[in-house]
């Protein structure tokens, strides 16, 4: 008894908020906390703020003890009683209380019990979500990132408390994001040594989700049970907030230790994951900052371009996803340097296949450059895929640039424009990287519709376009007419053209169109010219397939339905008659399925644009001349001609006149209809250009002649040279023959070749006029006072242009076949 009497009187002594400290506990930990005893620590914690901390204080020192006994139950009440005094006091003198109460957390998060690190992650929740009137910026929680993120890599045994400790883990970072994100003078969580712990822990997690592709798009929401039960839904959960909260100075960041955990992981291949990561990523930030995770993707890239081809796939294709979430927001100021670098990792793409296979032995299989250049190729499509997505889903001005910026790459033969390093490449490198950049181009241009055809196809995108028509490749000329095709139908009318074929009914086809533009008129006035030559020797092309021929049916039927007035109607016949008499003389020697395949594409062309025009009489004499083919040359059809064992004539010289298409027949039927048929009657000669030197062609140009048949011997000597010193065969040589002029008249020849290309055809006519009359008149007062003119003209002008002559000037001859005399 006197022992307990001092032990009275000794606990008497005792402080108060002690006494009510130590009241709480039962003697069997079992029964719990004393809750009346708690309701009364509550009302003097709560009455006497000032003596938080002591409270704070010793509870902690009790937890302390009970910790390194193992007194579990002990351990237990002592939280619950902070918890309690922490939810109920919210005063200025809780910053103490919460320094022992974050004390105490992490000495329950240090123990190696899995039940004591849960109990301290589940009370540093609680603490996350009371929001503090005023932050405290000496605070730190560097410890508990840290053992958060262990937490969430638990190897344990056994997998319940695997599972336990890692959702934990998971929580705990929760917690400090929601606690220290929003707050940016508070010591941040976003510094590069804490994200490199969060991000990775939580991806860790993320990995063990089942059904990736199940879970994309926008932030989801799963049930509670999900999130308390499966880490990886929870880990993802975390992930999004954390993302939903990085502002411009920290994004990079946040995703930065994404690229790290990839690597180190080698998720790159198969990447199934990091396309889930990024989607995550893409869809949880805002979306202005879009353009710096793309620039990241990009950056990473550069770094990994070493490295194996499915790696570069696989980071390619994680940017394509990127891409094609970030072109419905913002893209912001990356997207040359997009396209810089897609472009620049396929001409490395492309150089070292190329290498590949010159460091291959000669005559032997190897199977590992065989398959590394397989993997080449699926870099190479990934690239081209990113470029067409991305282009695709760029406004039409900046679409515009990267098409120019595309074509600027394409390497064309004998020119130095382009801007693309290919001297590694050799021949193959070079027409693969040609390939590559044109199908990179022409997914660009898919879906693009422009108001005016001037604005798809400027003078300083189309030049190089037409120049690249001309390569001797016919899969690369293929993809310049696609090209083209996609920036001319701006009514979506090419499928209803595909394949070449004798339409019996266009109206069938529900062509949709406009009314010719000014502007598109202006166009054809300027380029028109250019644009008949790539077709007329695109046509006369030794390697042309059938695609080739249906694709440049296809162009001549858009130029006729989007940009066709009566004056390029009848520009389009005088083409498509050139090409059939070109089959038939055969200058160029073609093989007979060449020639062939010419007269089907002029058949099929001239009964597509005789029931557009829906002139009767041409589409009368049209339908007679296929009948008389269908009966008596079905090869010169595309439906026989492009059908596999197809009987190919021997020669076309001895066919009849009705197997063709007559120049004077169209003209009569036109005229009657109104048309101005006067130019029907000149032949169509395509203008020289340089473009025949850089693509390696032959010139179309063989000689210019001119004969002049005066009858000398009339005509006094002193007359002849006194009259004939301004007019003699070389001064009349000079005045017109380009294919020899000297360095020095370059200059001149560019400009004439540029006058013929886009000046109007009226303007050419007449200035040819002028001179032809010029001529006349002054050799006819040559032979007024020299010669008595003859009753009959023995002598003829002869205009020779092909194959077709025509007279109209007696005296002298001339042959004009390197100049385009209208």
């Amino acid at each position: 008894m006197p022992t307990r009497r001092v032990c009275c009187c000794c606990s008497a002594l005792r402080p108060r908020y002690k006494r009510l400290v130590d009241n709480i506990f039962p003697e069997d930990p079992k029964d719990g906390l004393v809750k009346a005893d708690m309701e009364k620590l509550t009302f003097y914690a709560v009455s006497a703020p000032e003596k938080l901390d002591r409270i704070g204080s010793y509870l902690a020192e009790r937890l302390s003890r009970d910790v390194v006994r193992h007194r579990s139950g002990y351990v237990l009440i002592a939280m619950e009683a902070l918890d309690q005094l922490l939810m109920a006091c919210h005063s200025q003198s809780i910053k103490p209380f919460v320094e022992s109460f974050l004390h105490m957390v992490a000495k329950l998060l240090e123990s190696g019990e899995p039940k004591l690190q849960v109990l301290g992650t589940n009370s540093f929740v609680k603490f996350a979500n009371i929001e503090e009137d005023t932050p405290s910026y000496h605070r730190r929680y560097d410890f508990f990132v840290s053992r958060f993120s262990a937490m969430c890599h638990s190897c344990h045994s056994d997998p319940e408390i695997r599972t336990e400790i890692r959702i934990a883990g998971i929580r705990g970072i929760q917690g400090v994001v929601r606690k220290t994100v929003n707050d940016e003078l508070r010591a941040t969580i976003w510094e590069p040594q804490h994200m490199d712990k969060i991000v990775p822990s939580l991806l860790f997690n993320m990995q063990k989700i089942e059904e990736v592709d199940s879970r994309i798009g926008p932030p989801s929401s799963p049930s509670a049970t999900d999130k308390e039960e499966n880490p990886a839904v929870l880990a993802e959960n975390c992930f999004r907030e954390l993302l939903g909260r990085a502002t411009f100075g920290n994004m990079n960041n946040a995703v930065r230790p994404v690229f790290a955990h990839l690597d180190h992981h080698k998720l790159w291949d198969p990447n199934e994951f990091a396309v889930h990561c990024f989607k995550i990523i893409m869809y949880s930030i805002q979306a202005q900052y879009s353009h710096h995770v793309i620039q990241e993707i990009l950056g990473h890239l550069d770094a990994r371009k070493k490295d194996a081809p499915r790696v570069r796939a696989g980071i390619i294709q994680v940017l394509l996803e990127a891409v094609a979430i970030a072109a419905k927001g913002s893209i912001g100021p990356t997207v040359l340097e997009v396209f810089n670098t897609l472009l620049k990792h396929l001409r490395l793409s492309v150089e070292f296949e190329a290498n590949d296979l010159q460091g291959g032995s000669v005559g032997s299989v190897n199977l590992n450059t065989s398959s590394k250049d397989n993997d080449e190729k699926i870099v190479q499509n990934a690239i081209i895929q990113t470029i067409g997505f991305f282009g695709s889903n760029l406004p039409d001005y900046q679409r515009s640039e990267i098409m120019m910026f595309i074509m600027g790459k394409v390497p064309v033969f004998g020119t130095s424009t382009h801007t693309l390093d290919i001297s590694q490449l050799g021949d193959l490198g070079t027409r693969r990287i040609q390939i590559m950049l044109l199908r990179s181009l022409l997914m660009v241009t898919s879906g693009y519709k422009a108001k005016t055809i001037v604005t798809a196809l400027p003078g300083s995108f189309l030049d190089p376009l037409l120049s690249a028509s001309l390569m001797e490749d016919y899969e690369l000329r293929q993809l310049v007419l696609e090209v083209m095709h996609n920036l001319m139908d701006r009514h979506d009318n090419r499928a209803k053209l595909r394949g070449i074929r004798i339409i019996p009914d266009v109206a069938d086809l529900k062509i949709k169109r406009e009314k010719i533009c000014r502007q598109d008129t202006s166009f054809m006035k300027k380029n028109g010219q250019q644009l008949y030559r790539h077709i007329y020797l695109g046509c006369k092309e030794e390697d042309n397939v059938q695609k080739n021929y249906e694709l440049l049916y296809t162009s001549l039927a858009l130029i006729t339905i989007e940009l066709a007035n009566e004056e390029v109607v009848i520009d389009l016949i005088r083409l498509a008659i050139a090409l059939q008499d070109s089959a038939i003389i055969n200058e160029d020697n073609l093989p007979m399925f060449h020639r062939c395949g010419i007269m089907a594409l002029v058949a099929a062309y001239l009964n597509f644009v005789s029931q557009m025009i829906a002139v009767p009489a041409f589409c009368q004499h049209v339908s007679k001349v296929i009948e008389i083919r269908t009966m008596e040359a079905p090869y010169f059809l595309p439906e026989h001609i492009f059908r596999d064992k197809c009987m190919l004539p021997k020669s076309l010289e001895k066919h009849e006149k009705d197997l063709y298409f007559l120049t004077n027949k169209i003209a009569e039927s036109l005229g009657g209809s109104g048309y101005s048929v006067e130019r029907l009657s000149v032949p169509y000669v395509p203008q020289v250009t340089d473009e025949d030197r850089l693509s390696r062609r032959k010139s179309i140009v063989d000689t210019v002649s001119i004969q002049v048949d005066i009858l000398s011997n009339n005509v006094p000597s002193d007359d002849v040279v006194s009259n004939t010193e301004e007019i003699t065969f070389e001064a009349l040589k000079k005045a017109i023959d380009t294919s020899g002029m000297e360095e020095q008249e370059k200059e001149k020849r560019r400009l004439v070749i540029e006058k013929f290309q886009k000046a109007p055809f009226e303007e050419i006519a007449a200035q040819c006029e002028s001179k032809a009359n010029l001529l006349h008149d002054r050799l006819a007062q040559i032979l007024e006072l020299t010669i008595r003119p003859p009753p009959s003209p023995s002598g003829t002008l002869t205009i020779t242009s092909g194959h077709a002559q025509y007279q109209s000037v007696p005296v002298y001859e001339m042959k004009f076949p390197d100049l385009c005399v209208y």
